[in-house]
């Protein structure tokens, strides 16, 4: 079975990106704000990549099927803290722009990462 190292993989350099630039931006809120949001969206964030790794290391379409749709849980997860971080005034709109959606948008659009994490799947081995 050929399959691709995880650090190949588009998807998983995107999420790389996005861990990093918010880790880059909750680096600088005070520890109020940092304690319960900081942690939870940097943790959701790297969550995005450490699934997409796993899930191909795992060797099996099944497994990796699973973990992709993990990891797409966390990039939801990820959005609805950004969310939280811009509606508590954490995060302004052009942080948001700036940051997060240029990793998200520019290299890839938004309804292109379905179609990444389903190719980034190993494909099943045929019936010998």
């Amino acid at each position: 079975m050929a399959t691709k190292r995880f650090q190949e993989l588009q998807v998983y350099q995107l999420s790389e990106k996005l861990a990093d630039n918010i880790w880059k931006i909750v680096e600088g809120w005070n520890f109020f704000a940092k304690d319960p949001i900081c942690k939870q969206i940097v943790r959701s964030a790297d969550s995005i990549g450490a699934n997409i790794a796993e899930g191909l290391g795992r060797g099996s379409f099944q497994d990796n099927r699973r973990f992709i749709k993990i990891a797409r849980g966390s990039l939801n997860e990820t959005q609805h803290w950004l969310r939280r971080a811009h509606t508590r005034n954490l995060l302004t709109t052009v942080g948001l722009t700036q940051n997060i959606s240029q990793t998200l948008i520019s290299p890839c659009p938004l309804f292109l990462w379905g179609s990444l994490f389903l190719n980034s799947c190993v494909s099943p081995v045929p019936n010998r």
